[in-house]
């Protein structure tokens, strides 16, 4: 196999921009929670009001990655995730005219929908570009760019709000969006040569693409992926909304403490993100595609063992004490957060050919359901026992469940193999 001309420098020109606009296409969103208390005394808002704010631009994705995915497989996926960064930068542009919040609820719905392209087209593009010896670290990287917007956002849109109003922080997401289509539309290009082949005139009749996408969901390899995947997101929404509450409520930081904390776990987990991806690369040069993946995900086992324990710990005595408490939520963050590096990478490797947008835009769609469903669900929890406890032991749980259903499936024959037995 012929690489194309350059493809060695140019892929990490590739990388930069697919990571630069995964943080520009999510800085506002990713901002909103640190905007919590000027939302609610500019507009009024109770808390019930301010998390529904929260969860409006994560409902689109439910089916906007399905269909992400579906184009992505049909198109270029720099014209994809260009458009669906323009249509988030448009949309923040003109919320910032939205007379109140009802407006501001649809605007945001809409930006989810733009969204909804990014992630998985930037995923597949990276992807395309590195070869699996230096695929997870690419993927890693890509990744990080959400926590890493989500730190930049919480530095400067609340006090940006505090000064200039939170319509102000509206237009400054819509030129930050709007930066990153260009950006990713300017620089990004298809590989001539797919990550994982050219599908056969059998795959691409309309009726074995339909059976084949089914069959890929039912796949041991997939399902691996849906359930790990479902259990550690949920982790990682339960660090978004519960870490300032619990350090300031059960562990007695300030408020402004608190929220250095949650920076700090928010760069622990773009390190994670990083590092776990780049070790899951070790030893991928010359393995067999199975070996190659299974390595991969062994490194999303360990995540799996890691914020079990630290959930545990956060549920006991050490929960309690300011300076545990804040290295429990750092070792969250490596791991609860970083384990997005390595799942994705091993996810877009076992696509089927010519499947990778479906793949990415499916299983990203299922955890999108519990991004959604975690935050309320840990919220009832809090306030019908009035402590942190069942939260963190419910979080404990899903992760131990998934441990034991993702170690117990059965994985000898890779979907991708299978897929083509199978047409």
């Amino acid at each position: 196999m012929t690489r194309h001309p350059g493809t060695g420098r140019y892929r990490w020109v590739v990388l930069a921009a697919a990571t630069f606009t995964q943080a520009a296409s999510g800085f506002f969103v990713q901002g909103i929670g640190a905007m919590g208390v000027h939302l609610r005394h500019d507009l009024d808002l109770s808390a019930a009001q301010l998390g529904l704010l929260l969860s409006a631009a994560q409902l689109a994705p439910l089916a906007g990655l399905l269909v992400a995915g579906e184009l992505l497989d049909r198109y270029d996926e720099r014209w994809v995730v260009g458009a669906g960064a323009g249509v988030v930068a448009v949309s923040l542009a003109v919320g910032s005219l939205a007379p109140g919040y009802a407006a501001l609820l649809l605007v945001l719905l809409v930006v989810g929908a733009g969204y909804s392209t990014v992630q998985p087209g930037g995923s597949k593009s990276v992807a395309s570009w590195f070869d699996p010896s230096r695929r997870g670290l690419a993927m890693g990287v890509r990744q990080a760019g959400l926590p890493l917007g989500g730190v930049l956002a919480a530095a400067v849109l609340p006090a940006l709000a505090g000064s200039a109003g939170w319509r102000a922080t509206l237009v400054a997401g819509a030129v930050v969006a709007f930066l990153g289509a260009v950006t990713f539309t300017t620089f990004c290009r298809r590989l001539p040569l797919p990550l994982t082949g050219t599908p056969t005139d059998a795959e691409t009749s309309t009726g074995a693409q339909a059976d084949g996408r089914l069959r890929l969901l039912r796949e041991p390899a997939m399902v691996r992926i849906l359930v790990s995947g479902t259990s550690l997101v949920a982790v990682h929404s339960g660090i978004g909304v519960l870490t300032v509450l619990h350090l300031h409520e059960t562990a007695s930081l300030a408020p402004g403490t608190a929220a250095l904390v949650f920076v700090a776990v928010q760069a622990a987990g773009a390190a994670g993100r990083i590092c776990l991806a780049a070790w899951s690369d070790r030893g991928r040069s010359g393995a067999s595609d199975r070996h190659r993946r299974s390595g991969r995900y062994a490194w999303v086992l360990v995540c799996l063992v890691a914020v079990g324990v630290g959930l545990v710990a956060l549920a006991t005595p050490a929960g309690r004490s300011p300076l545990a408490a804040s290295l429990l939520f750092v070792w969250l963050g490596f791991f609860g957060i970083g384990w997005y590096g390595p799942w994705v990478a091993h996810l877009a490797e076992s696509a089927p050919p010519g499947r990778t947008g479906f793949a990415l835009g499916s299983a990203m769609a299922v955890n999108q359901v519990a991004i959604i469903l975690t935050p309320p669900a840990l919220g009832l929890l809090k306030d019908v026992f009035h402590g942190f406890a069942p939260a963190w032991g419910l979080l404990a749980v899903l992760s131990a469940t998934a441990l034991a259903l993702t170690v117990r499936t059965p994985g000898t024959r890779p979907a991708r193999r299978h897929f083509r037995d199978m047409s």
